[in-house]
């Protein structure tokens, strides 16, 4: 296969590539096997397994082993698609020089590298990670992070759980005890193999936490700074941006209990996400300018996509700003119809739908084809 252009799909903060049966990257997979057969792309499009919340170094490391072994495997060349801080660590990977703690040859995987695909990024950090550094942020991200796997299998959370959830990030005074409360009453839903599985996933993310310090603001300067793109490579990006909050939002997130109860837990991130100042975040007055006629209202440091905000995505080209929020972008929207089912992880009322998903995802498969 010595033509072959493979792509590896590389989840993000708190990502993974399978857990059990629950598959973080599985409609944009499918679909991109598609779309790039389509265009004339072969080779193979896999997900890395990660380590969650490892530092940069660490992640890099583990992308550039798996890129070693497809390439010994099958040949060819590598494009790399990565979501939230799976973003940073294909740039790492790429970056000239790099040092990163294995074994494999890492320049040789990276000279194979055409193109980068960075989605909902944080390259110049997200406010929220100075909150999940403390004791009591660390509590609540894993439990974010069983609610997403929950929302997975089951579709959506019990509503108590999100209104807890969503009243921790308002007042983040919450007793550690209640935390643990909503994590076993979650967990019990699931199998006991399924439980044995989450919990070794969460006893690994619990030994490395270093990922959190990257990607603050602070964090994410530093990184810049000793990450130079590769030349050669073509950089593009895909950028979300939610509906601020309000009654429109509201309204859009449908009359369901649920999507109301989940929609007041976006409300809460979002407006902890939109805490950047304009000063962190180095975009030329021209992009920004760009994106604001793209979204048809203006751009600042205070737009997000409830997790990371807007103008810190953007890096390379933009291939689409997206109104979509974090988890949107990558198939978790409410779409329970299609096979499989799409089921969105929080109702934040932006209106991301399966015919945009296609849409945004044709392109990507087309700027990595180019």
């Amino acid at each position: 296969m010595a033509g072959a252009h493979h792509v590896l799909l590389v989840p993000g903060f708190f990502g993974f590539a399978q857990l059990g049966d629950f598959a973080y990257f599985a409609h944009v997979r499918d679909f991109l096997v598609e779309a790039l057969s389509e265009l004339g792309v072969r080779g193979e499009v896999d997900v890395v397994r990660t380590s969650p919340t490892a530092s940069l170094q660490r992640r890099a490391a583990l992308l550039a082993e798996t890129a070693a072994r497809l390439l010994d495997a099958k040949g060819g060349s590598l494009s790399l698609i990565g979501h939230s801080s799976g973003g940073l660590d294909a740039r790492l990977l790429a970056s000239p020089g790099t040092k990163l703690p294995t074994s494999v040859d890492v320049e040789q995987s990276a000279s194979a590298l055409r193109a980068i695909v960075t989605v909902s990024t944080p390259h110049f950090g997200t406010p929220l990670a100075p909150l999940f550094s403390s004791l009591f942020g660390q509590q609540l991200l894993k439990l974010l992070s069983l609610s997403t796997i929950y929302g997975l299998r089951a579709g959506r959370l019990p509503i108590s759980v999100v209104l807890r959830l969503a009243g921790m990030f308002r007042n983040r005074e919450t007793p550690a005890s209640v935390v643990d409360q909503l994590w076993a009453q979650l967990l019990h839903d699931f199998s006991a193999r399924r439980r044995k599985a989450i919990e070794e996933f969460f006893t690994e993310v619990g030994s490395d936490r270093d990922l959190l310090g990257q990607i603050t603001p602070a964090g994410a300067a530093a990184f810049n700074a000793s990450t130079p793109n590769r030349p050669g490579v073509g950089y593009g990006c895909v950028v979300t941006r939610a509906r601020p909050p309000g009654v429109r939002s509201f309204l859009r997130a449908g009359i369901d209990p649920y999507a109301h109860a989940t929609h007041s837990l976006f409300v809460a991130l979002y407006r902890l996400a939109s805490r950047t100042r304009a000063n962190q975040v180095q975009v030329p007055r021209d992009r920004i300018a760009a994106l604001s006629r793209a979204y048809q209202s203006r751009v600042d440091a205070r737009a997000n996509d409830g997790m990371v905000p807007t103008l810190s995505q953007v890096w390379g080209e933009v291939i689409r700003a997206a109104w979509a929020d974090h988890h949107d972008i990558i198939g978790h929207f409410d779409h329970p119809t299609h096979i499989p089912p799409h089921f969105d992880w929080l109702a934040s009322g932006t209106g991301f739908d399966r015919d945009q998903f296609e849409s945004i995802w044709r392109d990507v498969a087309a700027f990595i084809a180019a």
